[in-house]
């Protein structure tokens, strides 16, 4: 059974417009207007990590997360890449309130 949620959350729709945090070399089209949240594999098939561990990608990006990596590096790299993208993207999520971390000044 596939797990339900929102399809749009404050998140989500915070993407469009903003810089892609993926950045990968030679693909990335650098286009705010098709940023979209690149969440990190789930647990299981249909599943999907929460929305603070995602990324904000372009859609080059986002299709090169999605599978277009295979052909030209390792899938530890392209998690690397996803990683460092989320690492990037967080701090934009906290000053935006959209992740908000409890006991911080």
């Amino acid at each position: 059974m596939r797990a339900t949620r929102p399809k749009s959350s404050r998140i989500r729709q915070s993407a469009r417009g903003m810089e892609c945090q993926v950045r990968v070399p030679g693909v990335c089209n650098r286009d705010p207007d098709t940023v979209v949240l690149a969440h990190l594999n789930g647990a299981g098939v249909g599943m999907k990590n929460p929305d603070w561990q995602a990324a904000y990608a372009c859609s080059a990006c986002h299709s090169w997360l999605d599978g277009g990596y295979t052909q030209t590096v390792t899938r530890h790299y392209r998690d690397l890449l996803h990683l460092e993208g989320v690492i990037r993207s967080q701090p934009l999520m906290v000053d935006e309130g959209l992740i908000v971390i409890k006991g911080a000044a």
